[in-house]
């Protein structure tokens, strides 16, 4: 006992660091591990292949030296032809010994004869065995499937013992695994012979994917006394195992056997030190009524034993010799489980063709109101159609409408604008650049002088010029956003929109009792009208200040066209020839004129007596008979007019 304390402390230097690492000490005592105490075994670092004899850091050829010289050819070869090998650990790695500072460098003689210093090689860099990292995933995947495939294996294992022929224990197999973890057992039942043991036979058996058979792939040997304590889990245990590393696990902790450390026997306690025998003493020992106690005691544990034995061998008769019945039993119960999953599957079953029942009842009804949505929307199409068969026709009817009652406004418009170019002449003043006069008075560009004759010039002139925009609105349909007052010489422009007060948004368009700066705003506003009613006709404006300029370019585009101009329509003085109690509607915007008024009462007069001239007015005859000749003209004009349209609306009918 004291030579293997001896060789426990004595141990390697790497296992005394790992011992000292270890906190947790094992409960039972080496001498008391037997196998009842071992519940399951597993399997760390599974290898195949044989370990190599060779000693690391030497070589068998010049192509493995470090200074080997190496072409780019060879380095290609090289590493074309370089197999994936598992790396190994930092202990592997084999450093150089340690250089003496005192020592100098080895001489080697050159070719010249002279002494060259031969450079030391410091510590050799690992070699990377992931030379492939730049290749696609598919390639590295199925390197690594080689690399893991190769490594793993099925694995079993069976226990055995001196004495007996079979083994005592085998295990399942586990597939397909480099670090098996076997299921836990219990050696109890193998009877005391074997339970008592602290010897056992382990073996281990593996076939990998290119084996057809199973093969012997370990035997141990193993006295339980030789375990090294690792821990209680394999989970706290980090220090590196080698290749087929076994674990053992019993009822204290984890256990293993390194083979290249010496087993460790923790020291006895005092009390189990046998005593010193003294010479010619008479040492006490146990009496013969305790001896017999305890060969009695043992005597009634193998009987409890044999007891144990018999009755589960009658109770194992009996179980065969009901076999049938406890057949019955089982299957009667499993028919009632499955006849109350055949009872749960049919509720199940009805609920969900319930469900579908109704889902196909509301399904019915939405296809049916959908029929019926179909067929209303079929004769309304029917319907439609007929209909746009007709409204077709007509729309081609109204289009063609559109189109006359189009040219027919524009040359309306055209004539008006004629007619307003008469009223109003704009005529070009001789030898002066964009001057212009309306109706024989000059009307400068934005710039007025302050003379008074010249004031009432510009005032009448911006008057005309504001009733013709004035009626020019109308007759476009096109608002004006600042409105005119046209009052001749006196008119007016207000601006709605404006910061100021309600009663100072009017500004005067004449500059006789007016302040300068409201009469130029007043002109400002006038020309902004005037350049709305230019872009609505899609013109473009060079000068917003240049007044009667772009009146008369707004005048020259409307007026002109290459067709003739369309007559006037009915109205005028045949209204007023028209008799009161006739249905005719006069003129509402001559009622109120009471010259007009008496006469249309003088012409009606002249034209019932035949062109005759009473005793009222003789002062006045020849002027009346010329209205009455004009008058004449005009009701030709309008009935040869009124008979046109009449004999073109009954051939459109």
């Amino acid at each position: 006992m004291s030579g293997e304390q001896n060789a426990g402390r004595n141990g390697s230097s790497n296992y005394a660091e790992w011992k000292g690492m270890r906190r947790d000490r094992p409960w039972l005592l080496p001498s008391n591990r037997k196998l009842r105490h071992l519940q399951g075994i597993c399997l760390r670092n599974l290898t195949l292949s044989q370990p190599q004899t060779r000693l690391r850091g030497k070589t068998i050829d010049d192509e493995s030296l470090p200074n080997a010289f190496k072409s780019p050819a060879k380095l290609l070869a090289q590493r074309e032809t370089h197999k994936l090998e598992h790396s190994r650990s930092s202990n592997d790695l084999k450093s150089p010994p340690p250089k003496d500072v005192s020592s100098k460098p080895k001489l080697v003689g050159g070719l010249d004869g002279s002494a060259e210093a031969r450079p030391s090689m410091g510590r050799l860099r690992r070699r990377s065995t992931l030379n492939w990292t730049g290749a696609s995933p598919a390639v590295r995947q199925k390197k690594l499937e080689d690399v893991t495939g190769g490594r793993m294996a099925d694995t079993w294992f069976s226990l055995h013992c001196e004495g007996v022929e079979e083994p005592i224990y085998v295990s399942e197999t586990v597939e397909k695994a480099m670090n098996p973890n076997f299921r836990f057992f219990d050696l109890n039942a193998s009877g005391p012979l074997a339970s008592r043991l602290d010897e056992v036979t382990v073996k281990f058996w593996a076939k990998s994917e290119s084996m057809k058979d199973y093969r012997l792939l370990i035997e141990l040997d193993l006295h339980l006394r030789s375990l090294q304590f690792i821990g209680k889990s394999v989970e706290n245990f980090h220090h590196p195992l080698p290749s087929n590393c076994i674990l053992f696990q019993l009822s204290d902790g984890v256990y293993t056997s390194f083979t290249d450390l010496p087993p460790e026997e923790p020291p006895v306690p005092q009390y189990f030190k046998p005593s010193r025998v003294i010479a010619h003493e008479v040492q006490p020992t146990s009496s013969f009524d305790a001896l017999m106690r305890l060969s009695n005691l043992d005597d009634c544990i193998q009987d409890a034993l044999a007891t144990r034995e018999k009755l589960a061998s009658q109770i194992t008769s009996i179980l065969q010799g009901n076999q049938q019945s406890l057949i019955t039993i089982n299957e009667a119960s499993q028919s009632r489980e499955s006849l109350a999953a055949v009872k749960r599957a049919v509720t199940a079953e009805r609920k969900q063709l319930k469900a579908a029942t109704t889902r196909r009842h509301d399904l019915q009804t939405s296809l049916q109101a959908r029929r019926e949505a179909m067929l209303e929307g079929c004769k309304a199409q029917q319907k439609a159609q007929e209909h746009l068969s007709g409204a077709q026709s007509k729309l081609r009817g109204c289009g063609t409408l559109v189109e006359k009652n189009t040219e027919a406004i524009r040359g309306q418009i055209r004539r008006i604008c004629e007619d307003l170019s008469q009223i109003y002449p704009i005529d070009p003043i001789p030898h002066k650049l964009v001057s212009f006069t309306i109706h024989g008075l000059s009307l400068p560009n934005s710039n007025y002088d302050s003379s008074s004759a010249e004031e009432d010039t510009i005032s009448a002139a911006l008057g005309f010029v504001a009733h013709l925009v004035y009626l020019l609105s109308f007759y476009l349909s096109v608002p004006l956003p600042y409105p005119i007052q046209p009052y001749a010489s006196t008119s007016f422009i207000k601006d709605p929109i404006s910061i100021l007060p309600p009663g100072q948004r009017t500004f005067p368009l004449h500059r006789k009792g007016s302040v300068a700066y409201r009469f130029d705003y007043g002109v400002f506003l006038l020309n902004k009208d005037i350049e709305l009613l230019i872009g609505r006709q899609g013109l473009k404006m060079l000068d917003v200040r240049h007044t009667l300029p772009n009146v008369k370019y707004l005048l020259y585009v409307l007026t002109a066209g290459s067709n003739d101009l369309p007559v006037r329509k009915a109205g005028g003085v045949r209204g007023l020839l028209r008799e009161e109690g006739g249905g005719g509607t006069p003129c509402l915007s001559r009622r109120e004129s009471e010259d007009s008024v008496d006469r249309a009462v003088d012409l009606r007069m002249i034209v019932e007596n035949g062109g005759r001239v009473d005793g009222r007015g003789k002062g006045k005859e020849k002027e009346k008979l010329i209205a009455v000749e004009n008058a004449k003209s005009s009701y030709g004009s309008l009935k040869g007019v009124n008979s046109s349209l009449r004999s073109s609306a009954v051939s459109k009918v």
